[in-house]
């Protein structure tokens, strides 16, 4: 009997952005992320734009190695992060507290200081996009908290409305506005802002 063999699964290689003006060093960094699921994607000088490079090269990984980055750099990252958010590495050979702070609030995903070691860049690389998965999930967690206390707030608005001008319970009012919700293949949301404006305008609420 013959036993059926997996092929084997495919690992999504993620493109990597190394911005650094030794660039003996960056093909460093190169050499030692081959045959790992990271491949360097572009090389290039921290003299270029870093926005424009990334919407350029539109990498998945970001990894800077600088020793002194300008108010440009941090606004770039900043930029990025909020924009175009992904993981962001950043080596200095130099211990900056200061630069450390700034960066990480930029949104560096890993800040590495003192002697660059290219062999660690793989290990560096993984805990970097790690934090970062997670750093998404708790934003994309608080996000959605807020979505739905904001949706309920509207929703409670409607039915206190409902309540007070319809002579409804408040099992009613929040069936209405459900019913009316699934009728018309709107959210609740949605619908109870309709509501609001609708008896605002007819004169039923201050």
């Amino acid at each position: 009997m013959s036993v059926q063999q997996r092929a084997p699964t495919a690992v999504k290689l993620l493109t990597v952005l190394i911005i650094d003006d030794n660039m003996d060093r960056a093909l460093t960094f190169e050499t030692a992320l081959k045959d790992t699921p990271y491949l360097v994607k572009h090389l290039a000088h921290t003299s270029v734009s870093l926005l424009k490079e990334v919407e350029k090269t539109e990498p998945d990984i970001i990894l800077i190695d600088i020793e002194s980055p300008n108010r440009d750099t941090i606004e770039s990252l900043s930029t990025i992060s909020a924009f175009n958010p992904k993981p962001i590495v950043m080596f200095s050979e130099q211990d900056q507290p200061d630069l450390m702070r700034e960066s990480i609030k930029a949104g560096v995903s890993a800040y590495v200081s003192g002697d660059t070691n290219p062999e660690r860049a793989k290990f560096i690389l993984d805990v970097a996009v790690a934090r970062f998965n997670e750093h998404q999930g708790l934003k994309n967690e608080l996000s959605d908290a807020k979505r739905q206390l904001e949706s309920r707030k509207w929703v409670d608005q409607a039915k206190a409305l409902l309540i007070e001008k319809q002579n409804m319970t408040e099992q009613e009012a929040y069936s209405a506005i459900r019913k009316m919700a699934m009728d018309n293949g709107q959210k609740m949301e949605d619908v109870a802002k309709n509501l609001i404006s609708m008896m605002q305008l007819m004169g039923g609420a201050k």
